[in-house]
């Protein structure tokens, strides 16, 4: 029995022993593994980044000398229902030195919006869409009012009561 119960030790401080080294190999695979994803993850943030800074650098619409005027607000009830109210504020982006008289230009287009705002009903402007469709039919009218000369009608703000 003397044996037994020194075989039975060095079996079991065997596999102790056993137990311990594959546990030694799992954290080496874990930690080698995990510094070689966080070096692929730091590479892919910073290929995004770079990326990103390219596209906000390609995004820019407007350079050179420009000049930014605002209409002013334009505030009018729509044809239906006839008590509804719609209040816009616009400004136009055009080249500095391109527009004769610029307060005039920006009368005849608050004048202009007034009448095509007094056209329309709620369900056209409602939602993205519509007012999507009246960003480019106010566009349209002022480049038509300005020959081209101006590049640009932005909404700046859409109240409807």
């Amino acid at each position: 029995m003397a044996e037994n119960k020194d075989g039975a030790k060095a079996g079991g401080k065997g596999w102790i022993a056993m137990l311990a080294l594959v546990t030694l190999v799992a954290v080496g695979t874990g930690g080698g593994l995990g510094v070689y994803l966080l070096g692929n993850v730091e590479k892919s943030v910073d290929l995004k980044k770079r990326e990103e800074a390219d596209k906000a650098v390609k995004v820019l619409n407007y350079t050179g000398d420009l000049s930014l005027r605002s209409v002013g607000s334009v505030v009018t009830n729509l044809t239906e229902p006839a008590d509804t109210w719609v209040r816009i504020e616009s400004s136009v982006v055009f080249k500095t030195g391109s527009l004769q008289n610029p307060d005039v230009t920006l009368a005849e287009i608050r004048a202009d919006a007034l009448a095509y705002l007094r056209t329309l009903s709620l369900a056209q402007i409602e939602g993205a869409s519509g007012l999507q469709h009246l960003r480019e039919d106010l566009n349209e009218r002022v480049a038509l009012r300005t020959k081209g000369a101006v590049r640009e009608l932005i909404v700046e703000t859409l109240v409807v009561q």
